[in-house]
């Protein structure tokens, strides 16, 4: 008989939500982990609460023999990453909570390598995660490809318990996957608990494919980008750094002229407001033109959401900034 301990050293967290293909390739590097399948578990949390994902689950459970221990946990309630997270570690029976997400390929020294850099003194590691882009990608792989650079990310990470209880986990807030990762990182380290970096815990990241002008449909993040600025104005100046928005600004700036001026009778005035908020918008797909792929598709998206993409950033900053605004600072070291 299989001998599975009730107290494993180590508790694998993988939000999902109906990608069964990707789940299963997950899953399946988990499996062959260089470490002791007695020593982890594996927690699927499905924010789809599907009949089909448990029923992969099961199967998969029986096909291992339960070795590692792999569990199948619907998520009600609190939806979208943060809320499965959250499902996942304050269901796990190890002290050591380690982050990935159901489209990562952990290399079977991920777990080893990130429990070992887990040092007594240390809150959290982070791991490496690789993104391989074609040569030259599209502006959206270029983008996506800034995952790697990243300073904290759940898609591969690992955190104590402690600490995850000290800082009351992820923000349920952030209903979709940006920013939550940046806030629990924000949270460790505002409570004055260390993170480290750890290079040889790595996963692979492959790009998926994306549907024509998915760039739009990413500009509500930016609405999370706001709760995360509230809650950590200095840790967010000093760390995020970005300044398109401003850029941004501007553009929607003289597009809003251009339409209210024209409103008001204002002929002269807005045509110059509509030609600047065109030549502003050329400049930005020119630039993002610079090193990517040419292709025709990828050349018409660009001309699409380089016209769209700062009205739309600046729309949800509003929205982000509105619905936050009672947002007191969590910041304790601002």
């Amino acid at each position: 008989m299989n001998r599975v301990p009730a107290q494993p050293l180590v508790s694998v967290v993988v939000p999902t939500y109906k990608r069964p293909d990707l789940l299963a390739r997950c899953l399946e590097a988990l499996a062959r982990q260089c470490y002791c399948l007695d020593d982890y578990e594996v927690l699927v949390c499905d924010d789809a609460a599907s009949s089909a994902t448990e029923r992969q689950v099961g199967e998969l459970r029986q096909a291992w023999g339960n070795r590692p221990a792999l569990r199948y946990l619907p998520v009600t309630g609190t939806r979208g990453p943060a809320g499965a997270r959250n499902l996942g570690w304050r269901s796990a029976k190890a002290e050591i909570i380690a982050f990935t997400d159901d489209d990562t390929i952990p290399e079977p020294e991920w777990l080893g390598n990130g429990v070992r850099a887990l040092a007594p003194q240390l809150a959290a590691v982070a791991g490496a995660t690789e993104m391989p882009i074609p040569d030259p990608p599209s502006d959206y792989e270029r983008d996506a490809a800034g995952l790697t650079r990243s300073e904290f990310i759940t898609a591969n990470c690992f955190v104590r318990r402690s600490a995850l209880l000290a800082v009351g986990g992820f923000d349920p807030r952030y209903a979709m996957a940006w920013r939550e990762d940046s806030d629990l990182h924000f949270a460790l380290l505002d409570h004055g608990l260390k993170v480290r970096r750890e290079p040889r815990a790595r996963v692979l990241h492959p790009l998926r494919g994306q549907r024509f002008a998915a760039g739009l449909g990413m500009q509500k993040k930016a609405m999370y980008d706001m709760l995360l600025r509230r809650k950590y104005p200095s840790l967010y100046r000093r760390r995020i750094r970005s300044t398109a928005w401003r850029y941004y600004l501007v553009v929607a700036a003289a597009f809003v002229s251009a339409v209210a001026l024209a409103a008001l009778g204002h002929a002269q005035a807005a045509l110059a407001a509509a030609v600047l908020w065109a030549g502003l918008s050329v400049n930005f797909f020119v630039r993002r033109l610079r090193g990517t792929r040419r292709g025709v598709r990828e050349v018409i998206d660009l001309a699409v959401t380089s016209a769209c993409i700062p009205l739309l950033s600046i729309w949800w900053r509003c929205v982000g900034w509105v619905r936050y605004a009672g947002v007191r600072s969590a910041g304790r070291r601002a």
